[in-house]
């Protein structure tokens, strides 16, 4: 049974909200009819709960710890460098990050979480950009770059 990109991801955003492995294996059970899905959507809860390292091209090596392959403070992606991790939400984590050029400075760079990089989740990303470029208050982050990796 061939399941469509919209119902794999609902599944995947349902187990994510599960809180422990068997009540998750429980769900996918049921939530699951055949092998292929089931693989496909446990494949992705494996990337969400140990992410490889966006900018730095290492690929996932189970014999390596996953917080070894996490950003982490010194990790340096493009011009920024990496100073601590300030926040994180389901799509994405931001980071206090130093911008080297063309002016050095402090920002907050947001990334999105690997298996998140969906056409809904990239669209609102993209549209939440958008909408912070047009603002201009004081307590509202202003946007100086954005791009992938």
């Amino acid at each position: 049974m061939k399941q469509s990109r919209e119902q794999l991801e609902a599944i995947f955003q349902a187990a994510l909200d599960i809180e422990t492995n068997d009540q998750r294996a429980a769900y996918l059970d049921r939530a699951c009819p055949d092998v292929e899905l089931r693989r496909e959507v446990e494949s992705l809860l494996d990337e969400h709960c140990h992410p490889d390292t966006l900018f730095s091209g290492e690929t996932r090596d189970s014999s390596k710890n996953a917080a070894d392959l996490q950003e982490k403070a010194g990790t340096v992606i493009g011009r920024y460098q990496l100073l601590q991790k300030i926040g994180q939400g389901g799509c994405g984590v931001v980071y206090m990050a130093e911008q080297e050029e063309p002016v050095r400075r402090r920002v907050a760079l947001k990334i999105i979480k690997l298996g998140m990089d969906t056409k809904s989740v990239i669209a609102r990303f993209e549209a939440e950009r958008q909408a912070l470029a047009l603002m201009d208050h004081p307590n509202i982050a202003k946007v100086h770059d954005a791009g992938a990796s």
